[in-house]
């Protein structure tokens, strides 16, 4: 009978409860959370769901929770599912607890997570790694996945042996050689988290919305300049190649729903991870998504005052939420631009 793998949840937010929830069953899983979280999971337990109708319960007596990073320490793979600001100072702590040469795949928004990572566990394996789907937790312990999309990681045969255990969760992971590809593309996708936030409505009704989807392409457009002038090509992940993608925006609202119908395959109530964050007086990971178009941007001599913008009104909803109106927003965007 095989043993089955220990792997740790390190930073229990919605994307590691969800894929910790999921990996239960197949997996000895240690969440690795704040004070707050760990208290929530104590209380009520852990629930998870897809919008596929997929709904498993975790009894609080049956989670193996912790809040220091020492119990990350004799564990096979860890999975970093902090926010992007927290990337240096997770990587310092797991220096000090993880033994040499142990798995770690970082699931977390951005481009430059594994690179930080790296930089502070020079005898540890770090991956590069990206979530494709989003989760909201419409109550306290119970994550829900609102879209789909299989889990993504660069390929190594030191990941090989923890594939069944994420396959037999239906979180199958696709094994990739052009991650950095894969990172940009899933960044150019979420330069919308930051409209669906300033939107205040769900995902799907946001983009079913002409304006707000003109704005989206706005955004991708400016950012797709900046790559092409820093030589990425970013990857392919949805039907259509990612420099189709604003045209598609464009459409009317008819023609856009028959041509990008797996678009729309989205939960009713899913929100980005920007309006969870502003809804809870967090700070939110814009730096980490329009603002990387922003940098980059800089680093070439350009200017991406579009995404700069939004960046900008993000700060100031960190402060004071106030909803947009998208015509006015797309107005703004285009005499920035």
């Amino acid at each position: 009978m095989n043993t089955l793998p220990r792997i740790a949840i390190y930073g229990t937010g919605m994307i590691g409860n969800y894929l910790g929830g999921r990996l239960h069953a197949h997996a000895h899983v240690r969440f690795i959370a704040r004070p707050r979280v760990a208290a929530t999971l104590r209380q009520y337990g852990l629930t998870v769901s897809d919008l596929h109708g997929h709904q498993q319960y975790v009894a609080p007596h049956a989670l193996d929770v912790h809040t220091q990073p020492e119990a990350a320490g004799d564990t096979e793979l860890v999975l970093v599912t902090v926010k992007s600001a927290a990337t240096t100072e997770v990587a310092h702590e797991l220096s000090k607890v993880l033994a040499p040469g142990t798995p770690v795949i970082s699931f977390q928004n951005g481009v430059r997570n594994a690179d930080e990572l790296r930089a502070s566990l020079p005898s540890h394996r770090v991956f590069a790694g990206m979530v494709p789907f989003n989760v909201t937790q419409p109550e306290p312990g119970h994550f829900h996945q609102g879209s789909s999309g299989d889990l993504m990681a660069e390929r190594s045969a030191d990941l090989e042996s923890f594939l069944p255990a994420f396959a037999a969760s239906g979180l199958p992971i696709q094994l990739r050689d052009d991650m950095q590809a894969v990172l940009w593309a899933k960044l150019l996708i979420n330069l919308n988290n930051p409209l669906n936030a300033l939107s205040g409505l769900p995902l799907r009704d946001e983009l079913a919305q002409q304006p707000w989807r003109r704005c989206l392409a706005l955004l991708q457009r400016e950012g797709l300049q900046v790559l092409k002038v820093a030589g990425i090509r970013p990857a392919q992940l949805t039907p259509l190649p990612a420099n189709w993608l604003p045209s598609v925006l464009s459409l009317p609202n008819a023609l856009f729903q028959r041509v990008a119908a797996r678009m729309l395959a989205i939960d009713p109530l899913a929100r980005s991870s920007t309006w969870d964050d502003l809804q809870t007086g967090r700070r939110t990971e814009v730096d980490y998504v329009n603002g990387e178009i922003v940098r980059l941007a800089m680093s070439k001599g350009l200017r991406a005052p579009a995404n700069a913008h939004i960046v900008a009104l993000i700060r100031k909803a960190e402060q004071s939420y106030v909803r947009q109106d998208a015509d006015a927003l797309l107005n703004a965007l285009r005499t920035a631009a």
